[in-house]
């Protein structure tokens, strides 16, 4: 299944790719990635492998559903007669949509587009941050903090003062 926001999205798969990929695996619960599922099934058949890439690309790679994720939520979708296998004897089962799914898509419109939106700004979000000059300045900032907090023995003052610094930088982000 070819996804409508399919593009070119860069997963070294490295252990920091698989912490962050960790992290955020909490995103949605349960039902939002049942409702997701039957967003993508009711554009044409698709698998559970399909489907974990399907919304991977949507959000750039940044979040990826487990399969411990995506395939008891196809198992509870076909139980309760959302989807159906195509070829229940085939290795990989295609599901399609059935018309409780249909309903129950249709329901969830809104709820839909909330979350097609809060991972498609997960992409939007990595694709500023990789701007040469956004990652030098978050870098920058890093090692400075890095190097100032790694100090033994740091006055009360020092601390109020990069609290301070790091409180006017978030504002003026913030309001830009």
């Amino acid at each position: 299944m070819k996804s409508q926001y399919g593009s070119q999205h860069d997963l070294s798969g490295g252990p920091a790719s698989a912490a962050r990929r960790k992290r955020r695996e909490k995103m949605l619960d349960a039902s939002d990635v049942r409702l997701l599922l039957l967003h993508f099934i009711a554009q044409g058949a698709a698998h559970g492998y399909e489907l974990i890439k399907t919304i991977e690309e949507l959000s750039k790679g940044e979040y990826s559903p487990s399969p411990g994720i995506i395939y008891p939520n196809l198992t509870l979708l076909e139980e309760m007669e959302c989807i159906e296998s195509r070829d229940a004897q085939a290795a990989r089962k295609a599901y399609s949509l059935t018309q409780e799914g249909e309903r129950q898509l249709a329901e969830g419109q809104e709820t839909l587009h909330d979350i097609i939106n809060r991972l498609s700004s997960m992409a939007i979000l990595v694709n500023n941050r990789s701007i040469p000059e956004v990652e030098r300045a978050i870098n920058n900032m890093r090692m400075a903090l890095n190097m100032r907090l790694s100090q033994a023995e740091l006055p009360q003052q020092t601390l109020h003062d990069i609290i301070d610094a790091l409180d006017e930088a978030a504002r003026k982000i913030e309001r830009s």
